[in-house]
C-alpha cells in the first residue's frame, strides 16, 4: 500500500482537514501518480455535503488531477515515469457494454467508476479524490497533458473543459454555427473559449453586467443580460445551440426561444432543485431540443486536451495553497473566483494528529 496525505471531509457539515490514508499497490495495469495541482469543481462541495446523495466519509474530493508518473505496473505500455499526465473525473467503468466500446464510458451500462465517491474494484474501499498527494489509476483512464500548456491552468480541463467540449462535438459545432453559453463560471467560460476557438459565433447570457466586458475578453462575439427583454427579444430564433452551465434553478423557457428550428438547449450544470418547464409549443413551434451532457469519455477527452494544446487554451484559474481549502468553498459559493480554484499540492502538510 502507498501512504498518501489528502484533504478529507468527515461529515457533511465541518470543514476539510487533512487526513492520512493509503492508496492501493499498483497492479499490472495500474499507473502511480504523484499529485502535482487539482481544481476545485463545485460538484465537489455538493458531493461532500451529501447533497447528491449519502457518501462514505472520510471523503477526499477532486477530479481534476494533474501529476508526475512515478511508477508503472509491470503490463503498463501506454505510459512512463516522468510523463506529465492527467485524472478526470473517472477510474473506471466496464469497458465491455455498447457506451464504453463506444468511446463512452461516462454512460457505462454498469455505472462508471468515480474518481472519488465510488467503489474500487480491486479493493472494495472507496474511491478518494485528487486533494492528495498520490492516485493510482488503471492506465486506460489516464491522460496525457500537452508539454506546451501550463499544468495549474490545464487541471480544471479534466472537468470543465471536457464538460462542454463534449456537448460542442456531439452537435457539430464549428464555422457558420451560433452558440449561446449561459453562466459564466468554471464551466461557461471554457465553453465560451472552446467554442469560439472551434469558429462559432459565441453568444453569452449572463445576469450580471460585470461580467460583459470579461466575456468578450474570452471570446464571446455578443453579450446579453439576461434581464434585458430587447436584447433577448433581438436575438430570438438564432442560436444552433445553447449550453447552460447554471447550477441553480432558472427560467430556461427564455433562453429556449433563442434557438432557431431544430436547435438543442443542452444541460451541464447541475441544479439541486428542478427547473420549470417550458411550455409544450416552445418545443413544437420549432422543432426544438432540450437535452442534457455528462462530462465526456476518455478518448473525447484527450481530443479536447489536444484540441487545447494546438490553441494554446487552458482555464483561467487562482492558484492557492492547500490550507486555503475552505476558505475557497466559502468564496465558490459566493461566486467570488475566476473562474477555478486549483489546489498546488506540493503545498500540502501532513496531519498533525
Amino acid at each position: 500500500m502507498i501512504p498518501t496525505i489528502g484533504i478529507a471531509a468527515f461529515d457533511a457539515v465541518g470543514p476539510l482537514a487533512p487526513w492520512r490514508f493509503e492508496r492501493r499497490t499498483p497492479g499490472a495495469h495500474d499507473v502511480q501518480i504523484q499529485i502535482e495541482y487539482c481544481g476545485i469543481c463545485h460538484s465537489d462541495l455538493h458531493t461532500v455535503r451529501g447533497e447528491w446523495g449519502g457518501i462514505a466519509y472520510p471523503q477526499v474530493p477532486g477530479h481534476e488531477i494533474v501529476g508526475r508518473v512515478v511508477a508503472v505496473g509491470p503490463n503498463v505500455s501506454k505510459w512512463a515515469v516522468g510523463d506529465r499526465v492527467g485524472v478526470g473525473c473517472m477510474v473506471d467503468s466496464c469497458q465491455s457494454c455498447d457506451p464504453c466500446r463506444d468511446g463512452l464510458e461516462q454512460y457505462c451500462e454498469a455505472g462508471n467508476t468515480g474518481t472519488y465517491g465510488g467503489t474500487e474494484k480491486e479493493t472494495g474501499r472507496p474511491t478518494q479524490g485528487g486533494y492528495s498527494t498520490a492516485i493510482v489509476v488503471n492506465e486506460d483512464f489516464v491522460l496525457r497533458i500537452p508539454a506546451n500548456l501550463d499544468p495549474a491552468a490545464t487541471a480544471p480541463l479534466l472537468c470543465a473543459g471536457v464538460t462542454t467540449w463534449s456537448p460542442l462535438r456531439h452537435w457539430k459545432i464549428g464555422p457558420g454555427k451560433r452558440v449561446g453559453v449561459v453562466g459564466i463560471g468554471g464551466l461557461g467560460h471554457m465553453a465560451v473559449k472552446l467554442a469560439a476557438a472551434m469558429g462559432a459565433e459565441v453568444v453569452v447570457l449572463t445576469t450580471s453586467p460585470s461580467k460583459v466586458e470579461d466575456a468578450k475578453r474570452l471570446g464571446a462575439h455578443h453579450v446579453i443580460v439576461s434581464g434585458d427583454a430587447t436584447a433577448m427579444r433581438a436575438h430570438r430564433n438564432t442560436l444552433d445551440l445553447i449550453i447552460d452551465s447554471v447550477s441553480a434553478p432558472h427560467d430556461i423557457e427564455a433562453e429556449m426561444r433563442l434557438l432557431r428550428l431544430d436547435g438543442t438547449l443542452c444541460i451541464v450544470g447541475v441544479s439541486p432543485e428542478t427547473h420549470p418547464m417550458p411550455a409544450a409549443f416552445t418545443f413544437i413551434g420549432k422543432r426544438r431540443s432540450l437535452a442534457g451532457s455528462l462530462i465526456g469519455g476518455i478518448a473525447e477527452t484527450q481530443e479536447m486536451l489536444d484540441f487545447c494544446g494546438e490553441h494554446g487554451i487552458t482555464a483561467d484559474i487562482e492558484r492557492i495553497a492547500a490550507a486555503e481549502v475552505n476558505t475557497a468553498y466559502e468564496r465558490m459559493l459566493k461566486s467570488d473566483v475566476k473562474y477555478r480554484f486549483v489546489i498546488d499540492l506540493a503545498t500540502l502538510s501532513a496531519p498533525t494528529a
